[in-house]
């Protein structure tokens, strides 16, 4: 009977070990499906839809094939769809029934696009020539973008391969349960081995000894014990503990591999929330390019270039710093735009154009120099985000808690009556406070204690200068809201930080025939008069950034920083 438990534990273990190998090989299943769509049409661009790259619950690979330059990038459905515009485009589908991609021609009116890469729209985008490799894994609301050149038709092959799931929960377990049915079949075989060898005893000859004479049959009662039951309980022994085995191993593999998928989940967005203008991956990435090209055109003094990553008063500054710096190299200089660190980023809550962002950054090289707020604004899908404001903030500055960049910020309208002061109003009253001081009747509002601008340009230092102006020449100071735009933005409190725009011009002049003015450094320079007997008008301008309490909560509109410079310097007419 011990041979028979050996044999049956070894047929056992065969077996286990044969199905769990064939789970892993012949019985193995596929382990990634790869479609492909191709396209003949000359429309610019292909666009693959969230709904197709997430129908196999895996990331995307995305093999294109062209000929000539191959663009490809991701981002929000709209925002795709917002770029592409009125132009003719390709939508790749899926035959889910015949497993194939398809490839459907879109109508629209324009044959030509952009570029496609470096668009500060996207999440990310891949350029490369014939042939373009990527790997995405985008949630329900972002789409793919390909694209050649813009003008060529877009590249003809596309081909999506998804990574399958071809584990084999149970092949461990089989494998190692049999592997464990085959050392209880040899210990079962050892075992009966050595019982036969001891129930056969010696073999030594024994002498005969004289027949016994013949008693009566004497038959001892005995219980019946059946050896069988005993062997049938070791059987049951022994599969049972492999079997336990398999059991509890196959629970441990199989536990680890469900918690794996539910944590590379792929998160979904909240429908009810409003979207952001951007990610926080995306924002430095912006500002690495703003950085780079601002860098570039204050080496150049090249204005156009400055351009097309300026905008607003943050243009109109460096504008007439490449002028000064041209007539002189020594004048004229401004703090560079920085692409260090990215400290804070509060996007507008927008899913239209055009789009807000706020953002302070720490320059890498000097961190002793304070952070810079920059505001961007992108003023359509296809436009770069050019910084406006560029304002440098002050020491110590504290700004106030705003929502996460997943959350953003609203922006508020011009004339908002949430805040102490209407963002409209906020340059025209600065600048009272800043021509008449304690006298303005706006005085009240302002923290005058923190703020360190009012003691450079405010009233005390107008008369300090009028004193100091020859009897025979006058000194006039005026100023008013710049062309820059208001932008005001919602801080957690239902405050707002608030930029804007304001000029000063000073206005010296002869009151006396025959005197003259004399004019030098910057305004020299801009003016391009040495002496004027007709005087010269100079004008400063000033990027500020405020925060401007609720009216709920009231409080005084604290400046948390200013950038200012000389912008234009004419002689009078």
């Amino acid at each position: 009977m011990r041979f028979v438990v050996a044999i049956v534990l070894f047929v056992g273990a065969l077996v286990s070990i044969g199905i769990g190998l064939a789970q892993r090989t012949v019985w193995a299943p596929p382990d990634q499906i790869t479609l492909t769509a191709e396209s003949d049409s000359l429309a610019p661009v292909t666009v693959i839809d969230s709904d197709v790259l997430r129908s196999f619950d895996s990331r995307q690979t995305i093999d294109v094939i062209g000929d000539g330059p191959v663009a490809a990038a991701y981002g929000r459905t709209s925002d795709v769809m917002a770029w592409i515009g009125d132009a003719r485009y390709n939508r790749i589908g899926i035959d889910e029934e015949n497993q194939r991609l398809t490839s459907e021609l879109e109508p629209g009116d324009d044959l030509q696009v952009p570029p496609l890469a470096g668009s500060d729209l996207w999440l990310n985008d891949y350029e490369a020539e014939d042939a373009l490799k990527f790997i995405v894994n985008v949630p329900d609301d972002v789409s793919v973008i390909i694209a050649s050149d813009g003008v060529a038709p877009a590249p003809a092959e596309v081909s999506i391969t998804w990574p399958l799931d071809a584990s084999t929960p149970f092949s461990t377990p089989l494998i190692i349960g049999g592997s464990a049915l085959l050392v209880l079949g040899l210990l079962a075989l050892l075992w009966a081995l050595l019982h036969l060898r001891r129930s056969r005893g010696p073999r030594r000859k024994q002498p005969r000894l004289p027949r016994p004479p013949r008693q009566g049959r004497f038959r001892p009662r005995t219980r019946a014990v059946a050896p069988e039951t005993r062997g049938r309980r070791a059987v049951r022994s022994f599969v049972a503990v492999p079997a336990a085995l398999a059991v509890g191993l196959g629970a441990l593999l199989v536990a680890p591999a469900t918690a794996m998928a539910d944590s590379v989940s792929a998160p979904r967005a909240d429908s009810e929330q409003r979207p952001v203008a951007v990610s926080e991956p995306q924002l430095r990435r912006i500002v690495a390019r703003v950085g780079e090209t601002i860098a570039q055109a204050d080496e150049a003094r090249d204005a156009d270039l400055a351009a097309t990553r300026l905008d607003g008063p943050a243009l109109e500054f460096r504008k007439a710093s490449y002028a000064i710096r041209g007539g002189d190299a020594n004048l004229g200089a401004l703090p560079k735009i920085p692409s260090g660190k990215v400290e804070l980023t509060l996007p507008q809550q927008t899913d239209s154009w055009p789009r807000t962002v706020f953002t302070i950054v720490q320059d890498d090289e000097d961190t002793t120099v304070a952070p810079t707020a920059l505001v961007l604004i992108q003023q359509d899908a296809r436009s770069a985000y050019k910084v406006h404001y560029a304002i440098a903030l002050e020491p110590e500055t504290q700004i106030p808690d705003v929502a996460p960049p997943s959350v953003g910020a609203a922006r508020l309208p011009a004339d908002s009556k949430l805040q102490v002061v209407a963002p409209a109003d906020l340059a025209a009253a600065y600048g009272d406070v800043l021509a008449q001081g304690e006298a303005s009747a706006s005085y009240g509002l302002f923290d005058i204690e923190s703020d360190t601008l009012l003691p450079q340009i405010g009233v005390a230092k107008k008369n300090e200068r009028k004193a100091a102006i020859p009897t025979t020449a006058t000194l006039e100071f005026a100023n008013a809201p710049g062309s820059g735009e208001t932008v005001a933005l919602a801080t957690n409190d239902a405050g707002a930080l608030v930029a804007v725009n304001v000029t000063e011009s000073e206005t010296v002049k002869p009151s006396e025939a025959g005197a003259a003015v004399n004019t030098e450094n910057s305004v020299k320079v801009l003016s391009g008069k040495t002496q004027t007997i007709k005087g010269i008008t100079a004008t400063y301008g000033m990027q500020l950034l405020f925060f401007v309490p609720p009216v709920s909560e009231g409080g005084k509109v604290q400046l948390l920083g200013y950038s200012n410079a000389l912008v234009s310097a004419t002689e009078l007419p």
